[in-house]
């Protein structure tokens, strides 16, 4: 399948109110003609919070449940972050959820320290990659992003392979230095010969922090194909695997990776 269509869910978030977020996305979500793939922000069900115990929930439980009905209901793979319990370890994980009930899920692997998400949340052991429709995607969250070893396509020679066609980021990147956010999703795309989706929420936190929206869609020449400034919206864009294999035939920078 050549064309994805990617939806952009960036949105205020309710501070530490699952119920109050998952009832909104929902209206939000069915008012608007979605894609193939819902990207919702980091901890899109909660706001940032270091609150972990307090917030967090097992796997299979309210935010998840509601994720698989969504992809259902919407024929969409649905991706988002929020605070999962396993064990006596709490993560900040990526969860995403196919149209057919089955799911994966990343742990952040970098906790964003200057906030002290490292002393509450365990990180992740590695990164992972998915396949939708045909296409390669690996997800990273928010602070994941200023790390080029984190995000690091490789070029397997024997089975002529890039590992990854599409990198998605849900983010909750402060105004404050959201100018990082353009230029790394920028650079993240050229180094990697990748599109990259990247959302971020609106508004501010329980803590007065104000985010800076600005999500994005970029393609493998470090092209803004969608961008938007600190309102809220849920926009669709299409990008196009045969369009990223020319790119990748004729600028073949993964042969020197």
């Amino acid at each position: 399948m050549d064309q994805l269509r990617i939806t952009l869910v960036q949105t205020n978030i309710h501070w530490e109110n699952i119920p109050a977020n998952l009832s909104e996305l929902e209206e939000k979500i069915w008012q608007t003609e979605t894609g193939d793939v819902i990207v919702l922000p980091e901890m899109f069900n909660t706001g940032f919070s270091m609150a972990a115990e307090r917030l967090a929930e097992p796997m299979n439980f309210t935010t998840f449940r509601w994720m698989k009905q969504m992809a259902e209901q919407s024929q969409a793979l649905v991706i988002g972050s929020l605070i999962v319990k396993e064990k006596n370890n709490f993560y900040n994980r990526a969860v995403w959820t196919y149209p057919d009930g089955s799911f994966g899920y990343y742990d952040k692997l970098k906790p964003f320290r200057m906030m002290y998400e490292d002393k509450y949340f365990t990180p992740g052991s590695g990164s992972k990659t998915f396949t939708f429709k045909d296409w390669k995607i690996k997800p990273i969250i928010c602070y994941d992003l200023r790390f080029p070893d984190v995000t690091r396509n490789h070029f397997d020679k024997k089975k002529n392979e890039i590992e990854y066609d599409l990198l998605i980021c849900m983010g909750n990147w402060p105004t404050a230095r959201i100018n990082a956010w353009g230029t790394l999703t920028q650079a993240r795309a050229m180094e990697n010969s990748c599109y990259v989706a990247a959302v971020n929420r609106i508004g501010k936190d329980g803590n007065d922090v104000p985010f800076g929206g600005c999500s994005n869609v970029i393609d493998p020449r470090g092209r803004i194909l969608i961008e938007n400034s600190e309102e809220e919206f849920i926009q669709t864009i299409g990008i196009n695997l045969k369009d990223l294999q020319n790119y990748r035939d004729n600028f073949q920078t993964h042969l020197d990776w």
